[in-house]
C-alpha cells in the first residue's frame, strides 16, 4: 500500500520549496559528486508546498553524461546510495531506508526539463496543485503491486498537467 502524507515545505528562495530535509540531502549529494554534478534539484511531490506525497524526498541529479557511469556512480554508492535502475537516459538510486530517491540524467535532457516543469507549475497553479493532491490520496487507499503500477495511475493526470504546464512555459518564459 502506497501511504501519503501532507508534507510541510517552508520556502526557499534559492531553490523554491524543499522539504525540511531536504537541504541535508542536497548537501550530502553535492559532496558526494562536487562538480560532477551539473545541477541539483529536489522534484516530487515533496518539493512543492502544501501537496500531499509519500515520505520520500525526490532529488534529480544533472550531469554531463548520464551513461558514463563512472563518473558519479561509485560516489553515490559511497555516500550511501544503491542502484536501483538502470534504463537509457536515467539512473534512480535509493537510500537503504527508502526515504530518498535520486534520478540521475543528462544535463539538459527531456528528462530533466520534463521533471523540473512539473514541479515548477504544480508550484503555481494551485487548480493542478489540488487535482494531483486529490487523486495521489484516492490512490493511497489502493493496494499496488508495485510504485510503477501507482506512477502508471497518475500518468494520465500528469500529461493533461503537462500541456497546461507547457502553455504556461511558452508565456511565461520559464527555463530550467
Amino acid at each position: 500500500m502506497v501511504v501519503i502524507h501532507a508534507v510541510s515545505c517552508p520556502a526557499n528562495p534559492a531553490r523554491g520549496r524543499t522539504t525540511p530535509a531536504g537541504p541535508r540531502v542536497r548537501r550530502r549529494i553535492t559532496e558526494a559528486l562536487g562538480a560532477g554534478a551539473c545541477r541539483v534539484d529536489q522534484i516530487g511531490s515533496t518539493a512543492v508546498a502544501g501537496l500531499a506525497a509519500k515520505p520520500i524526498i525526490d532529488v534529480q541529479v544533472s550531469v554531463p553524461d548520464v551513461e558514463d557511469e563512472s563518473s558519479y556512480l561509485a560516489r553515490l554508492e559511497a555516500a550511501g546510495y544503491r542502484l536501483r535502475v538502470r534504463e537509457m537516459g536515467h539512473r534512480m538510486l535509493r537510500t537503504p531506508e527508502l526515504d530518498v530517491h535520486i534520478h540521475v540524467c543528462d544535463s539538459g535532457s527531456d528528462w530533466e526539463r520534463r521533471h523540473l516543469l512539473l514541479r515548477d507549475w504544480l508550484r503555481e497553479s494551485a487548480a493542478d496543485r489540488q487535482a494531483y493532491a486529490a487523486l495521489k490520496i484516492e490512490l493511497q487507499g489502493q493496494d499496488w503491486e508495485t510504485m510503477n503500477h501507482y506512477a502508471e495511475a497518475k500518468s494520465m493526470l500528469i500529461a493533461e498537467m503537462t500541456i497546461r504546464a507547457e502553455r504556461w512555459a511558452a508565456t511565461s518564459g520559464w527555463s530550467p
